[in-house]
């Protein structure tokens, strides 16, 4: 690993002006040095010795330090810990580590088999940044790379050998992402919405509506997303914000519908604040929002085939959130697109379909055509 030596020579510190036979600058801030290499190079896989520390110091950070020294440090950077941890004087904290024989209070460890040192004691366990950084990936309304910086912000509670492990582990996941880096932005302006906001007077505003330009794919270039309604903006009452399948979902009041909708965040372009407080909120108190969930983000479980789904162009949308880009689509005539996508064959599928009525229609293959049928026999006999 290339190391960079940290110039400390320009930070002043009224200590360091007195001058003195044998004087060592830098001491006061030693032990916040050794805490944050041992954090950034050792855990329970990785140790480093005192003379690592010495040796570290001296490269990389241009400060003198002697074995003896760190053994001192490591001991502050303990006693100071365990006090904030429990909310302590720093003496009732020194005399709780002089009692603790089995290592169970420190932050920092001695490992004598490895005659090494390194930190137990994080904020969050490695697996627990796993899953972290696996749901920033996973979630399809983080663009690429806003998701890798949140990542590398997760790995700084980790050593950098762990650090590279749940960078490989994440990095490894094949994910749809959204292209829109506006996303984050957005969703800091509709909470504001949602929870009023000051504007730069200070004055404090009432939850209010928002305007937005909405997106849809079109049959002939499916990578770039259009503006619905010719670019005429949306103007809603926003009220929550869901996550589901990756997605993040706003669900706000229609005026013009007296209706809740839920439009998908990272199909939002110029999202904005508007001086008109909320209104729907009588409407939105009837909502059961589990169940208002539950009906709209279903899931769906089967065997999977591949099955060409013929539909009228208005659904183009619809069958692209549920199937992806990845899926192959073409026009049938003047009134059709067919998509033909691995679905999971399930009765859920079918009540999905059925949901559509006659603007779609399976037509591929034969034995899910056949099967639909059966499907559609045995509904109809629980109404005979």
């Amino acid at each position: 690993m290339e190391k960079k030596r940290r110039n400390l020579d320009d930070v002043s510190f009224d200590d360091d002006r007195q001058k003195g036979k044998g004087k060592r600058h830098h001491q006061k801030i030693k032990p916040y040095v050794v805490l944050q290499y041992l954090l950034k190079y050792t855990d329970e896989e990785h140790i480093v010795s005192a003379e690592n520390i010495v040796e570290a110091l001296r490269d990389e950070y241009g400060m003198d330090a002697e074995k003896r020294a760190i053994y001192s440090d490591i001991k502050e950077i303990n006693t100071v810990a365990l006090m904030i941890r429990e909310e302590c004087s720093i003496t009732e904290a020194a005399e709780m580590l002089e009692e603790d024989k089995s290592n169970d209070l420190r932050m920092v460890v001695y490992d004598p088999h490895r005659k090494g040192f390194y930190v137990r004691e994080r904020p969050f366990a490695l697996d627990e940044l796993r899953l972290l950084a696996e749901c920033v990936y996973a979630a399809k309304f983080i663009s690429e790379n806003a998701a890798k910086r949140m990542i590398d912000s997760i790995g700084e509670f980790a050593s950098e050998a762990q650090k590279e492990t749940i960078q490989h582990d994440v990095y490894l996941v094949d994910r749809i992402k959204t292209n829109n880096a506006q996303v984050m932005l957005m969703i800091d302006e509709i909470n504001k919405a949602i929870k009023g906001w000051r504007n730069e007077e200070g004055i404090r505003h009432k939850p209010c509506k928002i305007s937005f330009h909405y997106l849809k794919y079109e049959i002939n270039n499916l990578k770039t997303q259009v503006e619905r309604r010719k670019g005429k903006p949306y103007i809603v009452s926003p009220y929550k914000l869901l996550i589901s399948d990756g997605n993040y979902y706003l669900l706000a009041y229609n005026e013009s519908r007296k209706k809740i909708y839920h439009y998908r965040i990272d199909r939002m372009r110029k999202v904005s604040l508007l001086e008109d407080e909320r209104e729907g909120q009588e409407e939105y108190q009837k909502l059961d929002i589990r169940t208002y969930s539950q009906r709209l983000f279903g899931m769906y479980s089967g065997k999977k085939k591949f099955v060409t789904i013929r539909f009228i162009p208005l659904l183009l949308d619809t069958m692209v959130e549920r199937f992806g880009t990845n899926a192959q689509y073409k026009i049938v005539d003047d009134r059709h697109y067919a998509v033909t996508a691995e679905v999971e064959i399930s009765d859920l599928f079918y009540g999905w379909l059925l949901g559509f009525g006659k603007r779609v229609k399976i037509i591929n293959p034969p034995e899910v055509v056949e099967e639909f049928k059966a499907y559609l026999v045995k509904m109809n006999s629980m109404y005979q």
